[in-house]
Formats: structure tokens, C-alpha cells, sequence
């Protein structure tokens, strides 16, 4: 396929956009947004999964990229979101963070975006997948705050009755929930998000935590290939080469952005 192709088919067809969650690593999805706009490209529609479904909510509201990139920076700066919590089931309260997302989208519900907005989470009930959209008559930061709820790190969300988390539980690469029969799907935690060796730090602490984030990545990568797999959608799939960075490199955001950029030229 000539490079061109990509571009020129997203221009002829309606197509959604797919955003992965994957903490600090989802950043790179603004390098795609970038490109996308350069490129005078829109999707039909936007499915979003924790960081992916709050870069996507802030684009579906109408936000370019550089107006998210000037929200996203708010977290490079730990102090300015985290807000340890010493009672509850996670380490994070989420009070701060609320404040943030508050700023940015007001008191707008899921029916007022500007793109039709799919937000996944988690019910951390029952474990089932549970996707916000129109049809519900929350707020949109509502939706953000369960779908971004890594259990154990920030607190689980409350709505209408109903404890939420994170989608990655469930649905990381929201392939599964795309209307269009085409699809740009972007994957921070796809087959570049890990290394191919062993880790080999002098500390045996640093080798545990590398081989506990390289697992979780495992795992997610797998749920996700097999949903491509599965699938009868024409999907181009991107996915940046994320493996040198960690989920909680937010201080790096502008190097992680750049991974995203001329990914659709590669096509």
C-alpha cells in the first residue's frame, strides 16, 4: 500500500478512532491527533479507553491538539493531580484530578459532544464492560473519571448506583464498540510497548517492577491481539514504539507525543 493510501481512504470514508488507555504512554496518541489535523482528517466517531478516553473526550468536546497538549502538561507536574489517600481502596484520591477534568469539561454531558464520544469501563461488580455514550445522561468528566479508575491506584467512580474502573479490564483497544466498518486504531500498549529482553538492573527491586509492568503489558497487548484477530472491520492499526517509557512518565510528555507523529505516513 502506497503511503498515501491511509490518509486518502480515512478522507473518502467515515471512520472512527480508536484510542488506547495506557497511563503516561497514551500521550503519543497527540502525535496521531497532530497528524490528523494536519492532514485535515475527522472521525466519525471516537472510542476511548483511559488515557485514550480522556485525550479522545477533549477532542470530541472540540479541543485541537495543542489545547490538549496544554491540558495534558497539567500532568507532568505530579504535585498538581496527586493526592495520596490513606483510607479507601486506592493510594490516589481522586479530588484533584476531578478538578482538572472539572476545568476542562464543564459541566457538559455525553450527549453534547461535538464527535459522538464512547468512553469504556469496567463494573467492578459484576466485571463487566460497561461503555458510556450518548444514550447516558452523565457527565462527561463523570465518564472520564471511571473509565481512567486503575483499580487500586485511583479511586473507583460512582455512577447512578454502579462502581466503575478502568476499561483496560475489559477492552484496552475499543475495536469491539467502532460503528464504522473503518477504523484507525491507535495502541500504546501494542507489539512496541515492551522490550524483548529479560530485564537486567544491578537491584533485584528494579527487576521486579520491570518484569510486574512488562507482564501487565503482556497481558493487555494479548487481550487486544486477539480482538483484532477476531474482527471482520477494516482496521489500520497504529502503534507507536512505546517501549522505552514507562505508564508513569507524565514528565516526558513531549517526547512521548513525538512517538505518535508520522505514524500515518507509514502506511
Amino acid at each position: 500500500m502506497q503511503k498515501i493510501a491511509i490518509k486518502q481512504i480515512l478522507k473518502e470514508r467515515p471512520f472512527s478512532l480508536v484510542l488506547s488507555g495506557g497511563g503516561a504512554l497514551g500521550i503519543a496518541h497527540l502525535g496521531v491527533l497532530y497528524d490528523l489535523e494536519k492532514s485535515h482528517l475527522s472521525p466519525h466517531e471516537i472510542i476511548g479507553t483511559s488515557m485514550g478516553g480522556i485525550i479522545g473526550a477533549c477532542m470530541a468536546i472540540g479541543l485541537k491538539e495543542a489545547e490538549i497538549r496544554s491540558h495534558i502538561k497539567d500532568f507532568s507536574s505530579v504535585s498538581k493531580w496527586i493526592k495520596f489517600s490513606f483510607s479507601g481502596n486506592a493510594i490516589v484520591d481522586n479530588s484533584k484530578i476531578e478538578r482538572i477534568l472539572t476545568h476542562i469539561f464543564k459541566n457538559k454531558k455525553m450527549q453534547e459532544t461535538l464527535i459522538p464520544l464512547k468512553l469504556i469501563t469496567t463494573n467492578l461488580k459484576n466485571g463487566h464492560k460497561r461503555v458510556f455514550t450518548a444514550k447516558d445522561d452523565i457527565y462527561i468528566k463523570d465518564a472520564v473519571l471511571a473509565t481512567m479508575a486503575i483499580p487500586g491506584v485511583f479511586d473507583e467512580h460512582l455512577i447512578e448506583g454502579e462502581i466503575y474502573g478502568d476499561g483496560f479490564l475489559c477492552e484496552n483497544l475499543g475495536i469491539n464498540e467502532a460503528s464504522s466498518p473503518t477504523l484507525l486504531a491507535v495502541d500504546v500498549l501494542g507489539e512496541h510497548s515492551f522490550e524483548k529482553e529479560m530485564p537486567n538492573n544491578f537491584f533485584k527491586t528494579a527487576n521486579v517492577m520491570e518484569m510486574f509492568e512488562k507482564s501487565m503489558r503482556l497481558l493487555i497487548y494479548n487481550q487486544s491481539k486477539t480482538h483484532l484477530e477476531n474482527s471482520d472491520k477494516n482496521i489500520y492499526l497504529i502503534e507507536p514504539k512505546t517501549s522505552n517509557y514507562s505508564t508513569y512518565h507524565f514528565h516526558k510528555y513531549l517526547e512521548i507525543r513525538a512517538l505518535g507523529l508520522g505514524l500515518l505516513d507509514d502506511y
